[in-house]
Formats: structure tokens, C-alpha cells, sequence
């Protein structure tokens, strides 16, 4: 009976102990799946549909132009002159009647056009759209690299107030300890009230500094809920990255490259139109109409009639301009390479103070701890002091007060270094 008792209380731990640990691990955080989130959730996303189907949308209407082009037109004039033969006969021929058009004309024409060949025009249109779409997609893509970051910082200042009121739920604890033991201080001789409401006095402000730290802490876990499209609250884990800054290259792989290439592909595209622009068209054409008169123009009578043949088109006009159009595209790239070239510029001078950031944390956090264990010797010998009565209990608050500044430093030094990490990592783009 005894075994049985104990084998359902160890079975019921175990459940218990599954479930919460089942619990815990569904309350886990990452960064990595943050930045998917809310990336996924960026309401801009749906624009890459929206560039696709459009450039799928010109393009089809761009191969339309090879269709046969229909125009309808109708028309009724009254002239003030038609066209007429004056003849002097000599004496005795009989006269010669000649028929002339009426002044009030009529004609409805339906006339058919077919492209045989439009100089490239519509290649080099469609080729435009692709690039442009190109572009559009690069500028997307840079817009939403640049929600990253936003996410790291927030992301980053949740873990730094988690980790402040780690530290200031162990110095509340510690301040309840001082508390207790001035009370029996006070019972022994050796301190008085005073004492008693310096240590309460700091028991208050640290409270109001929690109070401080937790309504931070809110406020970044709400806007980060936002970020990612679902609720995020205290009782998740978020759990604090662990890279390896010596594996980050110096490589710079950002979005922006990309789009500086796609702007050059996209004016490059306007040579192709400025030079189909510039090229004859040729095209076949069919005109039926109705009308009075018809083709014979001293016929009054409305009658049918039909043409067709080859037409053979070439504007001059644009050639006035062909130079200077090629000089401002060259200039349109000349300034793409410009912006290609103070980006890289002022990359070159971040990443080295990105670096000189990282290893200056990294040396910080090194005498963190040694600066801790100084303090905490310090306050130990302080509490002995008072306890003797050869220290004031004011004095003992400010060695607990620097023991904390000390613990809270180093918090904040490996935060600071996570952020410049991921700061240089964002920078270079790298994984």
C-alpha cells in the first residue's frame, strides 16, 4: 500500500514537472524568431504581390501592342469650296458637264492597323517595366532590413530591464535583511530609529525604481507585440543570444547594394527607349468606309469604298534632342554611383567604431566582476561595522547602494555588447 501511495506521488510529480516544463519551453523567445515575425507582419510585405501582379499586368498590355489596332471614326463637313473644272469649249462643240461634289460632306470610316515593326519599342518597354519592378522589390527589401534593427533594440531593451529587476529584486532582499537586522540593533543599543527609516528610505526608492523599470519593461514588450502581429507579455522567457562577434566579417552584404544595382539596370533601360524612340516604324493598315462622296469625289451619292497598304513612319523631331537625353541618363547613373559611394563610405567609418565598441565592452565586462567582489567584501565589512557600532547605518546604505551600481554595470556592459554585436552584424549583414 505504501509503494503503491508513493509510485502514484512520484508519477503525479512527474506529470507535474512535464507539464511544466512543457509550459516553459512554449514560453520561450528567441530573437531570430522575432525578427521573422515581425517581418512576416509588416504590412508593407503585401507590396511584393502587388509588384508582381502590376509588372505581369504592363507586360501583357505591352504584347497587346502587336494586336490589331481598330479605330471608328464618323464625320460631316459643309465646305465653303469644292473641287471644280473650269473648260472654255470653242463655239459649236456641245458643252461638256462635269460633275461637282457637294458642299455638304459625309463619311464613316472604320480603319485597321497592324505593327510589323516598331523600332524595339515595345522590348525595350517591357524591359523598362521589369527593371523598374526590380527596383521597386530592392527598395521593399531595404525597408524592411531597416525593421530589424528597430526590432533589436527593442528586443534588447526588454532583456536589459529583465535583467535590472533581477537586480533589483536581489537588492530589495537585501535591503529587507539590512531592515531586519537594524531592528535588532536598535534592541541591542547600537542603532536608533534614524537608522531604522534610512534603511526604509531606500527600501522606498527602490521600490518606486522598480516600479519605474517594470512600466519600461511594459511599454517595449507591448510595442514589440505590435512589431510582431501577437501578444508578448512578462511570462515568456526571451532568451539572450549568444554570437560570436569574431565570426562576423567585415563583408558588407546590405540590401542597399542591391538596390544601387537595380537603379543603374533601371536607367540603363532608357537608352534601349531613347534609342527605339528614335528608330522608323513600319506597319500595315486597312481602311473601310461609307460615305458621300466615296473614293471618287465628283460621285454625290454615299457609297462604300476600301484601301489598304504599308505605312512607314519616322520622327525627326527627337533627334534634336538624342544628345543631351544620353547626357542626362549618363548624369541619372553618375548620381547612383555618388549614393553607392557614400553609402559604402560611411559604412567603412561605422564598422570600425562598431568594432572598437565591441572590444571596449569586452574588456569592461572583464573587471565587472571583479569590481562586484570588491563591493560585496566591502559591504560585508560595512554590515560588521555597524553591527559593532564603529559605522552608521547611513554609510552601510551607500557601500549596498555602490555594491548595486556595480551589479547593474555589468548588467548594462553585456547588454550594451549583445547590441553592438548585433549592431555591426546589422551593419555588414550578416547572419
Amino acid at each position: 500500500m505504501i509503494v503503491s501511495m508513493r509510485l502514484k506521488t512520484f508519477l503525479l510529480l512527474a506529470g507535474m514537472i512535464w507539464m511544466l516544463s512543457t509550459v516553459a519551453v512554449g514560453q520561450i523567445v528567441t530573437l531570430d524568431e522575432i525578427q521573422q515575425k515581425a517581418e512576416a507582419n509588416y504590412p508593407a510585405i503585401a507590396r511584393y504581390s502587388i509588384i508582381e501582379k502590376t509588372k505581369n499586368y504592363s507586360i501583357v498590355n505591352a504584347n497587346k501592342a502587336y494586336l490589331p489596332q481598330g479605330i471608328l471614326s464618323a464625320q460631316a463637313t459643309w465646305q465653303s469650296d469644292v473641287p471644280h473644272i473650269d473648260l472654255d469649249f470653242p463655239e459649236g462643240m456641245p458643252p461638256l458637264e462635269i460633275p461637282v461634289p457637294d458642299q455638304d460632306q459625309y463619311r464613316v470610316i472604320a480603319e485597321l492597323n497592324q505593327l510589323i515593326w516598331d523600332g524595339g519599342n515595345i522590348s525595350a518597354g517591357k524591359k523598362s517595366l521589369q527593371a523598374h519592378a526590380e527596383l521597386e522589390r530592392q527598395q521593399l527589401e531595404t525597408e524592411i532590413y531597416a525593421l530589424r534593427e528597430r526590432v533589436n533594440n527593442l528586443y534588447f531593451g526588454i532583456l536589459l530591464m529583465n535583467e535590472n529587476l533581477q537586480q533589483q529584486a536581489i537588492l530589495e532582499n537585501e535591503l529587507q535583511r539590512n531592515y531586519h537586522n537594524v531592528l535588532a540593533y536598535i534592541q541591542n543599543g547600537v542603532a536608533n530609529e534614524a537608522d531604522l527609516s534610512a534603511v526604509k528610505v531606500e527600501q522606498l526608492k527602490a521600490g518606486q525604481k522598480r516600479i519605474q523599470l517594470e512600466s519600461t519593461l511594459e511599454a517595449y514588450i507591448r510595442m514589440l507585440s505590435v512589431l510582431a502581429g501577437e501578444s508578448l507579455d512578462r511570462s515568456m522567457v526571451f532568451v539572450k543570444p549568444t554570437p560570436d562577434d569574431g565570426l562576423i566579417s567585415p563583408v558588407i552584404n546590405r540590401p542597399e547594394l542591391k538596390m544601387f544595382n537595380a537603379q543603374e539596370a533601371a536607367v540603363e533601360t532608357q537608352k534601349l527607349l531613347l534609342k527605339a524612340r528614335n528608330m522608323p516604324k513600319l506597319g500595315a493598315f486597312a481602311q473601310g468606309g461609307y460615305g458621300k462622296p466615296g473614293l471618287n469625289m465628283f460621285d454625290n451619292d454615299f457609297s462604300p469604298y476600301f484601301l489598304g497598304g504599308i505605312r512607314l513612319s519616322w520622327n525627326f523631331g527627337n533627334l534634336y534632342t538624342l544628345g543631351n537625353d544620353r547626357k542626362k541618363i549618363d548624369l541619372q547613373k553618375q548620381s547612383v554611383d555618388i549614393q553607392r559611394e557614400t553609402f559604402l563610405h560611411n559604412l567603412s567609418v561605422q564598422i570600425p567604431q562598431q568594432q572598437a565598441e565591441i572590444e571596449r565592452y569586452k574588456k569592461t565586462m572583464q573587471d565587472d566582476d571583479e569590481i562586484i567582489r570588491h563591493q560585496t567584501l566591502i559591504r560585508e565589512a560595512a554590515e560588521v561595522k555597524v553591527e559593532n557600532g564603529t559605522l552608521t547605518v547611513s554609510d552601510l546604505m551607500k557601500e549596498i547602494n555602490a555594491e548595486e551600481a556595480g551589479k547593474q554595470a555589468k548588467t548594462l556592459h553585456e547588454i550594451q555588447y549583445l547590441m553592438a554585436v548585433y549592431a555591426l552584424k546589422h551593419t555588414t549583414n550578416q547572419p
